[in-house]
């Protein structure tokens, strides 16, 4: 059996509706292997039937502009190049015209190329989009090899890690300029607003990525920021950046809240770890913010204090610090950071009491000092959390952890023996998070009004 699939195309270039073989296939027998077309097949297809749309797109393109919009006049030819444009079915070498500009009105140009102005970028968007979304979900290699192995196309690694990077540098360049306060109006401003949907929670977090400098491979760690934002609809939004790298970190935060529907008059709620990165970070962003140190990296303090003092010696003066520990953990529940310190103090005096203490006994003296200092300094932002527990209010930042995993650690740490300059993962960052929060495709729609929205894909593929 012998099947051929033809395209016809009507174009006012042409009398008559023009016919144009673009596949021939062949079958014997029948088999599952060779059932309907195979994947090489469908990619010559796509291939042929795009080389011979392109084709007579640019051609009727080209016979539009010879004639002068003013007086209708043809314009005579210069020369010709050819110029290469690149799209999801292959890539396609064309026939660029240079025209003579018409005498009739003053120009500053003597000659344009008209196809060369109309495809200045010289890649289809719906490439760009997937090349760079790819990209942000897994790394650069195995984005080239799976899109040569679904399209007809031949990716190049370098050139998938340049237009990422342009694009997250275009992302970059529309952030407005950073500031240190964003809070607008006053109080009879913020009460003729309307009534906002519900409050914002905003979770913060860190985690470090391996760094490299220039060819020097073990250069460290940096670290990077990353936060979620979740509103009372259950709406969803990541977003993160290095720090000390990022020079607009309050503008980034900002302009996420308002993409969640931020008001002057709308309760946000910050958690965070209590670091002074973040806890600078989430202020004079609201109004009616409040700050809380979330309850999740106070127990896991209070853990490992707890799992060194189950290694002191069992004598009559060491055996309640187990339960001093304890006492901590249920008066910083309940908000009491007085007696906290208080407990903090006296198991301090009873380990520099022992004359001669173990290893054990010094380790937890030092997390006993430093966690009595992290108290102190974020006492302030230290809530009654068994009230808000009993309330459904959110006290800990453990929905920001699961980000930091799914914003940093699956691209760029876990199985990753990728080492990252802070420009590359910043960079990168920005393109990872709209993706994640389903807004990379609107992106590409308001930068390319032609492209189709995600919601008509959706309905489309219904």
């Amino acid at each position: 059996m012998r099947m051929k699939i033809q395209i016809i195309i009507e174009s006012d270039n042409h009398d008559m509706p023009v016919t144009e073989e673009v596949a021939c296939i062949q079958r014997e027998g029948l088999s599952p292997e060779t059932l309907g077309l195979t994947l090489d097949e469908a990619k010559e297809l796509l291939a042929n039937v795009q080389a011979a749309m392109v084709k007579e797109q640019a051609e009727e393109y080209i016979e539009q502009q010879r004639k002068c919009p003013h007086c209708g006049r043809t314009l005579p030819q210069k020369g010709c190049h050819e110029i290469v444009f690149r799209s999801l079915f292959g890539k396609m070498t064309l026939q660029s015209p240079r025209l003579y500009t018409c005498p009739c009105q003053p120009q500053e140009k003597k000659s344009f190329s008209p196809l060369a102005e109309c495809l200045p970028e010289r890649t289809a968007p719906e490439l760009l989009y997937l090349e760079t979304k790819w990209s942000s979900l897994m790394s650069y290699g195995l984005t080239v090899e799976h899109l040569e192995e679904v399209l007809p196309i031949q990716a190049n690694v370098a050139t998938v890690f340049r237009k990422t990077h342009a694009l997250a540098e275009r992302i970059e360049s529309e952030l407005g300029d950073e500031q240190y306060m964003f809070v607008e109006g006053c109080q009879r401003d913020w009460e003729n607003l309307p009534i906002p949907d519900g409050p914002i929670t905003v979770g913060i977090d860190g985690g470090y990525v391996h760094a490299r400098d220039g060819t020097n491979r073990k250069s460290g760690s940096f670290e990077v920021i990353v936060g979620k934002i979740i509103t009372a609809e259950g709406g969803k939004k990541s977003f993160g950046f290095v720090n000390g790298y990022d020079q607009k970190p309050k503008r980034r935060l900002f302009e996420t809240l308002k993409a969640q529907g931020l008001q002057m008059n709308q309760n946000v709620t910050f958690l965070s770890d209590g670091g002074d990165t973040v806890r600078d970070l989430q202020l004079y962003l609201n109004p009616f913010a409040e700050h809380y140190l979330d309850w999740f990296h106070i127990t896991m303090r209070l853990t490992v204090m707890n799992q060194i003092a189950k290694g002191l010696p069992k004598d009559e003066f060491l055996k309640d610090i187990e339960k001093d520990l304890e006492s901590v953990k249920w008066y910083l529940w309940h908000g009491n950071v007085f007696r906290t310190l208080q407990v903090l103090s006296d198991i301090q005096m009873d380990l520099d009491s022992i004359e001669n203490g173990n290893a054990n006994s010094d380790k937890l003296g030092q997390h006993v000092s430093e966690f009595t200092t992290y108290i102190s300094n974020n006492k302030a932002f230290i809530p009654n959390y068994g009230d808000r527990y009993r309330y459904g209010e959110m006290i800990s930042t453990a929905f920001a952890e699961s980000t930091v995993n799914q914003v940093v650690s699956k691209r760029m740490v876990k199985k990753q023996q990728m080492r990252w300059t802070q420009r590359g993962a910043h960079l990168l960052l920005q393109v990872r998070t709209k993706v994640l929060n389903d807004d990379w495709r609107d992106t590409f729609c308001r930068w390319y009004p032609s492209m189709t929205p995600a919601e008509n894909e959706v309905a489309n593929a219904a």
